[in-house]
């Protein structure tokens, strides 16, 4: 298939896509950004809506974005190749070698989520940084969670760093936002058990029963949990810190206590 080449950085498609890196532009498009064969094949086989992908042709990576343009030519995707200074201009970081593609990124309500049997459910409030956001996901896709709810986000959960830092299963993941008053009696209608990490947790986190269904709750990266988590109805657990520091990075909290969970469920010894 013939193609045109791009070649200018400032070719009105180039500056358009490359607007996408800034969170008003996604709001507002209702579109995000997403860089790598990886992460752009994971976000086909999940069927997102790809409408423009950007490659350089001296790809370094050509015989993998071969295989991956043929996918996308088989979608309304629009293909272009471009010259490397172009594609600089789009890809995250110093990654310049590609590909980039405009995607139109799913939207999932609290209340169409789908949960099985005996779910076992990420609840993230106020999470700021989209590297954490999408190592959690990443973990919960590994660890086998039923889904993620980001409750109150400040960042966009398709935000193109986070979609990078998840290594595209962000994708793949049962995931939405909601507000955080809606989803107490939303867990509770689930007949979720509900566990916040906490810094003063009243129990260890290995002390706790996580085989039945359980939403575990983790705050933002500065302030935590915020108060909206009665103690009535929350247990609120700690991993315990032997050292100077009084927690853990909020990505590193959330492997300890998935997979904490799954060595529970899978009836696996330590």
């Amino acid at each position: 298939m013939r193609r045109r080449t791009i070649h200018s950085p400032q070719n009105a498609r180039i500056k358009a896509a490359a607007r996408l890196r800034r969170g008003a532009h996604r709001a507002r498009q209702g579109k995000t950004l997403i860089d790598g064969i990886r992460e752009l094949n994971r976000a086909l086989d999940a069927g997102v809506a790809i409408e423009e992908a950007f490659y350089c042709p001296d790809s370094g990576e050509i015989e993998q974005i071969g295989e991956l343009l043929r996918r996308l030519d088989s979608t309304r995707c629009q293909v272009f190749p471009v010259r490397p200074e172009v594609l600089a201009k789009l890809a995250y970081g110093q990654r310049a070698e590609g590909p980039v593609g405009v995607a139109v990124p799913p939207q999932t309500r609290l209340h169409d989520l789908q949960l099985p049997p005996n779910p076992l459910v990420a609840v993230l409030e106020g999470v700021e940084k989209p590297g954490n956001l999408g190592a959690i996901i990443r973990t919960a896709e590994a660890a086998g969670l039923a889904a993620v709810v980001v409750a109150d986000p400040r960042t966009d959960l398709y935000n193109p760093n986070t979609i990078r830092a998840s290594l595209g299963t962000v994708f793949r993941m049962p995931l939405c936002t909601a507000k955080t008053d809606e989803l107490l009696p939303w867990l509770q209608a689930a007949g979720m058990q509900i566990c916040a990490a906490r810094v003063d947790g009243q129990r260890l986190y290995t002390e706790l029963d996580f085989s039945g269904p359980t939403a575990l709750l983790l705050g933002a990266e500065a302030t935590g949990l915020s108060d909206a988590w009665p103690a009535a109805e929350v247990v609120s657990i700690q991993i315990p810190m032997c050292g100077i520091s009084d927690s853990l990075n909020v990505a590193a909290t959330a492997a300890v206590l998935f997979y904490e969970a799954h060595r529970q469920r899978s009836g696996r010894e330590p």
